[in-house]
C-alpha cells in the first residue's frame, strides 16, 4: 500500500468513526418529521423537497458497502446533485433506523440480507419475490430503487487446512459439516450471532451448533486474518472477496438458501431524490454485474486502491459520469 493510499484509507476511516455521532443526532431530529409526512406527492420525484438538499450517502461497515456508496454518489453528483458522504456507519441494525428516520437519504443495501433482517421467516424463491417481500416490511418512510445483477452472499467459509482435513471441496455443501461443526470455531461480525443468516439459521436450517463463536467484523481484516491463522476454522466471508481465491479458502454450497438472494439493490429515503437522481442510480444497478464487482473489490482490497478512485474510473469505463 502506498503512503498516498494509507493516508487517504486512514481519513475515511477517521471520517466514518465521526459520523456515528453526527448522525444518531441527527436522525433523532429528522425521525419525528419524516412520520408525519403525509403529502400526497411522489416520494421520488418531489423535486421541490429535494432541490437545493444535500444527499447524504451512507454506507455499513466493510469495504464492498463503502465502494457502492462512492459509485451511488459519484453517479449522482455526475447529475448535478449534491453529495456527503457517511462512510463505515456500523452494521445493518444501525444505518437501517438512521435512514429510516432520514439522517441518511441513500445506502447500498442486498436485498436479500435486508429481507432477513425485516422478516426472519420470509423464503422468496426469485430475486423479484424478494423485492416484493421487502416492500411489504419496509418503512413507510423508504423505498428501493431497481436491483442489479450484481450479487455478494454471506457464506460459510473454511480456511484451506480445514477443508483437506475433513476432504470438503467448493462442491461441498453447508449441510456436509453437520457431523464437523462441533469441532469448528466460526468467526464473523458479532451481529451474526443473533441473525436468520447467521447463527439462527445454521442451526434452524442445517442443524448446526459449532465449538463456538467469535465476534469479529463483517468479512473484513479481522475476520479473514483468523481464518488465515486457523483462529477459527470457518468465517462468514462475502463471495465477491478476492481473499477466497488468494488463500485457496473454501466457500461451501447453500442448498437450502439461508443466504437467499442477494442482489446489490439501492435503498431510500422518500423525497431524498428528484427523477434525475433515481435515474442515475438505476443506470448503476443496469451495469453492476458480480463479475465486475469482485473485479472492482479485487482493486479495494487486495490492490489497496482508494474506493473513490475506483469507483469514479469505473463509472467513466460505463458511459455513467
Amino acid at each position: 500500500m502506498t503512503y498516498t493510499h494509507r493516508i487517504s484509507r486512514s481519513i475515511r476511516r477517521n471520517r466514518g468513526a465521526a459520523a456515528v455521532a453526527l448522525v444518531a443526532a441527527t436522525a433523532l431530529l429528522a425521525g419525528c418529521a419524516s412520520k408525519d409526512d403525509k403529502s400526497g406527492s411522489n416520494p421520488l420525484t418531489d423535486d421541490g423537497k429535494a432541490s437545493g438538499d444535500t444527499v447524504v450517502v451512507g454506507s455499513n461497515n466493510f469495504p464492498e458497502s463503502t465502494l457502492l456508496a462512492d459509485i451511488y454518489g459519484e453517479a449522482l453528483k455526475a447529475k448535478g446533485v449534491k453529495v456527503t458522504y457517511k462512510p463505515n456507519i456500523g452494521s445493518r441494525e444501525t444505518t437501517y433506523g438512521l435512514i429510516k428516520n432520514g439522517a441518511i437519504k441513500v445506502l447500498p443495501e442486498y436485498n436479500g440480507a435486508l429481507l432477513a433482517y425485516l422478516d426472519p421467516k420470509a423464503a422468496p424463491t426469485t430475486a423479484e419475490a424478494t423485492t416484493t417481500a421487502i416492500e411489504a416490511k419496509l418503512a413507510s418512510t423508504l423505498t428501493l430503487l431497481k436491483p442489479a445483477a450484481a450479487q455478494s452472499k454471506d457464506s460459510v467459509t473454511l480456511n484451506a487446512a480445514t477443508a483437506k482435513k475433513y476432504n470438503l471441496t467448493e462442491k461441498s455443501t453447508i449441510a456436509d459439516l453437520k457431523g464437523i461443526a462441533p469441532d469448528l470455531v466460526l468467526g464473523a461480525a458479532p451481529e451474526f450471532q443473533t441473525r436468520q443468516q447467521g447463527l439462527v439459521g445454521l442451526k434452524s436450517v442445517y442443524g448446526l451448533e459449532f465449538k463456538s463463536f467469535r465476534a469479529l467484523d463483517a468479512g473484513g481484516p479481522l475476520t479473514q486474518a483468523a481464518l488465515q491463522k486457523d483462529a477459527v476454522q470457518a468465517a462468514d466471508i462475502f463471495t465477491t472477496d478476492p481473499i477466497i481465491s488468494k488463500e485457496n479458502f473454501v466457500v461451501l454450497q447453500d442448498p437450502k438458501n439461508l443466504f437467499g438472494f442477494e442482489n446489490v439493490q439501492p435503498l431510500v429515503y422518500k423525497g431524498a431524490l428528484s427523477q434525475r437522481g433515481v435515474d442515475a442510480l438505476n443506470a448503476v444497478s443496469a451495469k453492476l454485474d458480480t463479475a465486475t464487482l469482485l473485479e472492482l473489490d479485487t482493486q479495494v482490497q487486495a490492490q489497496n486502491k482508494d474506493p473513490l478512485d475506483v469507483a469514479k474510473a469505473w463509472l467513466q469505463s460505463a458511459g455513467l459520469v
